[in-house]
This record gives structure tokens, sequence and C-alpha cells, in this order.
């Protein structure tokens, strides 16, 4: 910005010469209208109408409302000014700056030398010195933060304060404060800070996020590109928003300026709550274009209050896989519409692993709470606490012609964390067995039945393709690459467990199977589908 200044002020001595000309210059274009709307139509720039011609009809003045004082702000709802209420929330927002010492010899810093003699080696010198440690260097970032309990607590984004050595609160007053962790999640991007102060903070509450909607105004505070306290409105463009940053992304979505350093900052509506955490933009050139997105207020209090007990999550648990239920899955089970989720799996010993939950049944409510899609139940599993008694409603369906029953299953919540260090155990140990040698080539079942050939399980097939003893059914053993059960992923060593809901363990079952469904008018075949580790989904193939 600096630069743009000087350069504007080169210029000004001579403008100021040719001043003399250029009012003679606005005299000749006021004499020729011509030439003075001319260049500016060429430019895309539209002249004003004639005196008392309409660009588009207006709307007629209310009963009592004189012409002309039309304003869409004030008929809508939306704000003339948020001033009275940013001015009580701005001590509460804070500037968040992180520092990280680096080595030197791992960042792979090239050093800067210049010609022999030459000045520019002392400037060399004292820029690669740092802090006297000349094997590491410091490096500092800047985000946002805002304090949420008067006794020092403070919120942010855990990608602000990642990896970092020091971290310090800069509060508007222009005083500073060192602060410490008190925990962080990575699945949601939320830590929380703990600073010291002298005397109580100014603070924010939380609002209800479930209550905003799609066109409410919003305020974003925070500290974009280091300029210090700045204020952005806007509104809410959408919700439950899924960008793939976490496995909970629900955010809501802002035309409200979040840029560089806004991370961490609060997203409040017009009553001064938070109901959002500043996090993310999508942009081609870092700075905002209209596109951010802000982590839920209710999602940030569930996760804030268990890192401020515990200074760790403990998020509930299933201990399922699931499945999204497509257009194309609903119809082939029978179902009424895409919502639940889909159970393609059940991790042994886990919550659900008592026997009364099956491959392929959908979850449709989770503790009295209508499930939208398989996204959503992770979420809101997430969020319920730990050893906590749930029903699951269950639709059903044990075979093609039978109508999906409906159930209900009550499980006791496990713990996430604990479950995800089980499951690393396995990986790990399955990782570390030692395959067995190569095995003489198995004979496939003649014949290509939807763009597979088939072979039905083996000793042999199960080495050549690593199949757990867990897996059963008919093996793939080669797909044509032009069908359509390659486009829908399938592989030669997956294996065909079900066709609908009905076990197949060779493959002339699986062929009459198929053949039935297509005789029967069925215009897809529903295959659940096993990878080498047993992990299950259903696919939709064609049967035409």
């Amino acid at each position: 910005m600096a630069s743009v200044l000087h350069r504007s002020g080169s210029v000004s001595k001579q403008l100021r010469s040719g001043f003399a000309s250029w009012k003679m210059l606005v005299a000749l274009m006021a004499a020729l209208p011509f030439f003075a709307i001319a260049p500016l139509a060429a430019q895309g720039v539209i002249p004003p109408p004639a005196e008392g011609q309409q660009i588009a009809p207006q709307r007629p003045p209310a009963n009592g409302e004189a012409a002309g004082t039309y304003n869409p702000l004030r008929s809508h709802g939306g704000p003339g000014s948020v001033a009275d209420v940013a001015d009580p929330l701005l001590d509460a927002v804070v500037n968040i700056s992180t520092s990280q010492r680096v080595d030197r010899s791992s960042a792979q810093v090239p050093e800067l030398s210049a010609p022999p003699g030459s000045p520019l080696q002392e400037f060399f010198d004292e820029l690669l010195k740092g802090d006297g440690n000349q094997g590491a260097r410091r490096v500092q970032s800047l985000g946002s933060g805002f304090v949420i309990d008067p006794s020092g607590i403070i919120v942010t984004n855990q990608h602000v304060i990642s990896d970092a050595d020091e971290i310090t609160a800069n509060f508007a007053d222009g005083s500073s404060l060192p602060a410490t962790l008190v925990g962080s999640d990575l699945k949601t991007d939320i830590a929380v800070l703990k600073v010291e102060p002298s005397r109580p903070l100014a603070s924010v509450d939380f609002g209800d996020s479930d209550t905003v909607r799609i066109g409410d105004w919003v305020m974003a505070i925070g500290n974009p590109f280091g300029l210090g306290g700045t204020v952005t409105l806007g509104i809410v463009s959408a919700r439950g928003r899924n960008i793939n940053a976490g496995p909970y992304d629900n955010f809501i979505q802002t035309d409200a300026a979040i840029n560089r350093g806004n991370s961490g900052g609060p997203l409040f509506d017009m009553d001064g709550k938070v109901v959002g955490i500043n996090t993310a933009i999508i942009s081609p050139t870092g700075g905002s274009i209209g596109i951010g997105f802000a982590i839920p207020s209710l999602m940030a209090e569930a996760v804030i209050g268990q890192l401020r007990e515990f200074g760790e999550t403990r998020r509930g648990w299933l201990g399922l896989r699931l499945q999204e239920v497509t257009e194309e899955i609903a119809q082939g089970l029978g179902l009424p519409n895409e919502d639940g989720a889909l159970v393609m799996g059940i991790i042994p010993k886990g919550p659900t692993d008592i026997g009364q939950i099956e491959i392929g049944d959908v979850i449709v409510r989770f503790d009295g709470r209508r499930v939208p899609t398989s996204r959503d139940l992770p979420r809101m599993v997430a969020e319920t606490e730990v050893g906590k008694r749930v029903v699951l409603d269950i639709l059903r369906k044990p075979d093609l012609e039978t109508p999906a029953t409906e159930l209900k299953v009550e499980i006791e919540l496990g713990r996430l964390e604990d479950g995800e260090k089980s499951l690393q155990t396995t990986e790990e140990d399955r990782e570390g067995s030692e395959p067995a040698g190569e095995p003489e080539a198995a004979e496939a079942q003649p014949g290509l039945t939807l763009g597979m050939w088939f072979a039905d399980m083996s000793d042999e097939l199960r080495t050549r393709y690593g199949l757990e003893e867990s897996v059963t059914g008919v093996v793939v053993t080669e797909v044509d690459p032009q069908s359509a059960a390659a486009e829908k992923g399938i592989e030669a060593g997956m294996v065909i467990s079900r066709v609908g809901q009905e076990p197949v363990s060779t493959g002339d079952e699986l062929r009459e199977k198929l053949l039935k469904q297509h005789a029967d008018g069925r215009r897809n075949a529903l295959l659940l589908v096993a990878s080498s580790n047993g992990d299950l989904r259903l696919v939709v193939v064609p049967l035409d």
C-alpha cells in the first residue's frame, strides 16, 4: 500500500502542471455532448437517463411515506448501521500472534552471500542472524480469537496455533498477554487458550446457530492481514456446507469479507451473539471473494466445553461403517426416500456389536432426531456424551419381496477416541502380517455377466487378492473396462456377497439371482461388494 501511495505522490506535480489544460478539455467536452458520452459507453458505463425518464418501474410510496424515501434495507429488516452492534463487541475480539522456532537445516534455507567486499554481505548476515541461535529461525503468524470468559478463556482455530512455541493474545487497547493452550481439536479446527489478566476481560456469548437462516445479516470481526480489529458485514449465504475440511463439516457460509488473519474470529448475529467461528475461505487469490465458512456455534460449544473440562475431546461412538443412501439404493431397497445412513460394517467389540444390527440396515433416527444423510449421523453421535443410552430407529429389508420393517435398537455409546486407537492397532497388525507366496492361477467361472467374470471363493483366490477369512461370497476375477460395473468402481479382487439382500456363495448362484431379477422386470441389480479387507458397500449396476 505504501508503494502505491508513493507512486500517487510522484505524479502529482504533473497533474498540477496540466490543470489549466484539463479545465479547457472539460469545457470543450461540455460543449460537445457526443464526445462526453461516447468514451463512457465504450467502457460499459451507462449514461444517465433524460430528465424525468425512469430506468425501471418504481414501487409506489406506501401510505404516509413520501415519494423517493424508499429504503430496501429498512423494508426488509436489514441494518442501516451496525455501529451499535459492533461497538460493545470490539474489545472482546483479540489478535492471536504465534511464533515457532524452525531449524534452518531441516527447512533448507539457503545461505545468502554477496561478492567479496560487497556492503550487502553485512545486510545478509544481519538478516540471517535471528535471535543469536545460528541453527534456527523464528516464524511468526497472525490470526484472530475472542474471549468467552472474563477470567481469560479465549477461543480460536486450531490451525492458528498449530506447532506454535509461543502464543500471544493482543487486545484492542494495545495490551498483550502470553497465552497457554488448554486444548485443541483437529477434527473441528477449534482451540481453547488461557491468559491470566489482572482484571476481568470483556467477553462475548454464544448464540443459537440452528436459528440462523439463509439471508440473515451477520458480522465478522477479526484481524485481516495484521491490520488490527476490522468489522465486515454480510449475510448467511448457505447452511450445512461440506467442504471436506473434516469429518464433521457443517459450515455456515457467508459473504461477509473473511481474509487471512480472520481465522478464529467470531461471526455475530445482529443481537451480538456468536453464531460461528470464521475458519476457511474459497479464493483463487488468498483474499475474500465472498465465499467464507464458519463453524456453527452449537457444534463449537460442545467441543469447547470438553476441551475446557478435560483438555481433550470425548466424543460418542457407535462403531459402524456407513454408506450414503443414494436414489438408486433407495429404489433398490424399496425405501420411501433417501434419508438415513446405510450400515455397511460393524466394528468388532464396538458398541453396536451386540447382534441386533445387520449389514444393509438403514438408520433413519438417532436418539429421537431425524438422520438426513450418512454424513450427519457421525456428527450427531460425536456431539452426544459418552456412555449415554440412545435409541436407533432402523429400516430393515430382509429380501427384495418383503417390505422394509421398522425396528428400534437401544445402544450405549462408546468413546470415539478409544475406538480409533483400537482400529489403528488392528490396521498395524494387518500391515505387519507377511503375505503368502504367489499361488497358482485359479480358473475363473466361464461367461461374462454385467461386464464381470466370477469365480467361487478358494484358498488360492484368497492368497492372490489378499482376502481376509471373514470375507465370503463370489470373487470378481476380471472386469470389462467399458462396462457399467467398471464405472461403478468394481475391480478384480472384490467379492460379491449379496444380490439384493440375499447371500450368494457360488458363481452359479450369483448368475441365477441376476437372471431372476432381470426376468422379474428389475432394471438394476443391488450388489453388496466387499474389498479385500472386508469393507462393504452397496453398488447398483444396471441389468440392461
